[in-house]
């Protein structure tokens, strides 16, 4: 925030001219620089006002400089603060929704047709561990092509001895050959070499899991006839998440891949959980005009649960710029106004061009130049001074006129 000085600072020395105008008597807005008679018809009296010091601008349509003294200024409460260079961060605030790391998603599906033995995997959000039994399944197609290789490995001990090295040559092949069926069918090492070693063929073949994780759908039941377009088990791996956050369409300049993150759940108090944003979605909903960013946080103890709600804070480190506090700024409706200091109890209004607006300080792109001192506090009042001074100098230029 813009420091604010409570105590008055010595303002630069400016000389202030004194005038002569003339006022009616009868009717204080009717004035001239001239004397005369007021339109009543009697003579106007001299009045002998300060003008702005030398170097005050014009000022704003509708509003001109004006002189506070000191003793108005203490009973109004005018403070005034420095237009300084200072680096803004921008804090965005949205609610995220935790949902699964697609990227830890497994879909476990079998390679060859059969019917489910057993099945260990028994209820959803069951956690299991990467290489456990999933189920064993009996398979008319992979029992079959189990005994073709082991017949392929005899084969290939029966030609061993042979001196012929085409015929030694093709006991290799058969080998191989019938190896690579049992490898489409996602036979492990392990379960070939067992199979090897015991010289017969199983019955049923295990699945085991890919990885760790909970099983978060499970689509298949015991002695149930699948193939290799049923998908039999969804297992995710929740010790990371996303969390999916929409933001406004004015706050994307702010947004970016790979910035932190932090988020909090209001059902446990002071934990805070720390992510970054991995995806800014290229669409905007028409509807809301929000775009999705996706954040990734780790979950080691698995605290955070899919559908949870919770609030996400975006830091947004906007730079170094030339700021005044917020509170210095009045909005006409039209345009925006702040009122300088000029010195010796004179404040000049001044139409300035806001950039970045913070809860308490604003970014200034034009009208304002470092080091310039502006008012924080008493400036409505000073403004309404201002207005007035600008419609009594109208009129009395229109009476002069006339």
């Amino acid at each position: 925030m813009v420091p604010i000085e409570e105590h008055e600072v010595e303002a630069p020395a400016a000389r202030t001219v004194k005038k002569i105008i003339y006022q009616s008597s009868m009717n204080p807005a009717e004035v001239s620089d001239k004397p005369g008679k007021d339109s009543m018809g009697m003579e106007m009296l001299p009045v002998e006002i300060d003008e702005p010091p030398a170097g005050s601008g014009p000022g704003v349509e509708g509003r001109v400089p004006v002189k506070v003294t000191s003793h108005k200024q203490q009973l109004i409460g005018v403070r005034t603060a420095l237009v300084e260079r200072q680096s803004l961060v921008r804090t965005i605030t949205t609610v995220g929704r935790v949902t699964y790391d697609e990227t830890r998603l497994h879909h476990v599906h079998t390679k060859v047709s059969g019917w489910i033995e057993q099945l260990y995997t028994n209820s959803t959000w069951q956690l299991v561990k990467k290489g456990q039994p999933l189920l064993t399944i009996y398979s008319p197609e992979l029992l079959a092509s189990a005994q073709e290789y082991l017949l392929a490995v005899r084969a290939r001990e029966r030609l061993a001895g042979t001196t012929l090295p085409s015929i030694r040559g093709s006991g290799e092949e058969l080998v191989e050959s019938a190896k690579r069926r049992l490898q489409l069918f996602d036979i492990t090492a392990d379960q070939m070499r067992a199979l090897e070693e015991s010289g017969q063929a199983p019955r049923t073949m295990t699945l085991y899991a890919p990885i760790t994780g909970h099983v978060i759908m499970r689509n298949v039941q015991q002695g149930e006839k699948i193939d290799s377009s049923t998908n039999v088990l969804d297992i995710a791996d929740l010790r990371r998440v996303w969390v999916l956050a929409d933001i406004y369409e004015y706050e994307l300049p702010f947004v970016r891949e790979g910035q932190t993150a932090r988020m909090t759940l209001s059902y446990l108090p002071g934990l805070t959980f720390e992510g970054r944003i991995t995806l800014v979605y290229p669409v905007l909903s028409e509807m809301t005009r929000t775009v999705k960013v996706r954040l990734e946080f780790p979950n080691p103890d698995l605290t955070l649960k899919p559908e949870m709600y919770g609030e996400v804070e975006i830091q947004s480190d906007i730079g170094e710029r030339l700021v005044v506090p917020d509170s210095a700024v009045i909005n006409s409706g039209t345009r925006d106004i702040a009122f300088v200091d000029r010195g010796d109890g004179y404040f000049e209004p001044r139409e300035i061009k806001l950039g970045v607006r913070l809860p308490e300080s604003a970014e200034v792109l034009d009208g304002l130049a470092l080091g310039e001192r502006v008012v924080v506090s008493g400036n409505f009042l000073i403004d309404s001074e201002s207005k007035l001074k600008a419609a009594l100098s109208a009129a009395g230029a229109g009476t002069a006129g006339s």
